[in-house]
């Protein structure tokens, strides 16, 4: 029978891949990759040697429909994107929504991704959150930051390092200078980090010290 899993791969640590995610990928017949260059080094480490296929956000929207006709024949693929979960700010929704609506099973595996720990790690309240995953680049940017400035639950963003100031520039003008922000680095890696402050403390360190690396920035609700 046809079926589609989504599998979690390691954020940073290797040894953080659960058993079970190696035999599916091993038993796949196929495997859908956001990078083949990144996840082929992934593959070779455990001894992996199910073919690959591309599948990223430039050409998810084209190629779903045919991965659809593949899964039909009794093909079974497994998704996994570059680190994390498939569909958490990567690909993996589109085929998945489709795979529901044509009646092809789908399973996500449980396994890494980057704000579980991030959230955990930075001593906000977690019993209620919210992930907002990028924030808009432009467009839209200033309407969103607005309504998230009335947020009373804990706030969950991804940010790439050379942006990061700026987003924490712009927390200060629309949370307050005193909200209290938390920002994890490089998750599960040799050079981890987590520093934890007001907006305009952690901004003040950052601007000291350019970040490098995957970043997750945990903010705490307005009281």
């Amino acid at each position: 029978m046809s079926k589609l899993y989504i599998v979690p791969t390691p954020i940073g640590h290797l040894k953080d891949i659960t058993l079970r995610a190696i035999d599916v990928l091993k038993e796949a017949d196929l495997i859908l990759a956001e990078d083949t260059r990144t996840s082929g080094k992934l593959l070779k480490h455990f001894e992996i040697a199910t073919p690959m296929q591309s599948h990223h956000m430039h050409n998810e929207h084209k190629t779903v429909d045919s991965l659809i006709q593949k899964l039909k024949t009794g093909t079974t693929m497994a998704l996994i994107s570059d680190a994390g979960t498939p569909a958490i700010s990567d690909p993996g929704f589109l085929l998945s929504r489709a795979c529901i609506e044509n009646n092809i099973e789908i399973e996500c595996l449980p396994g890494a991704t980057a704000f579980v720990p991030a959230l955990v790690n930075s001593g906000l309240p977690n019993d209620k959150f919210v992930f907002e995953g990028f924030l808009p680049v432009k467009k839209g940017r200033q309407t969103r930051l607005l309504l998230l400035a009335e947020e009373t639950r804990t706030m969950i963003f991804y940010e790439s390092p050379h942006k990061l100031v700026k987003t924490l520039g712009h927390f200060c003008e629309y949370f307050g200078e005193d909200r209290p922000v938390s920002v994890s680095r490089e998750l599960t890696k040799l050079y981890e980090e987590t520093v934890r402050g007001t907006a305009k403390e952690v901004l003040n360190f950052y601007t000291n010290k350019p970040p490098k690396g995957e970043i997750v920035i945990v903010v705490g609700g307005r009281k």
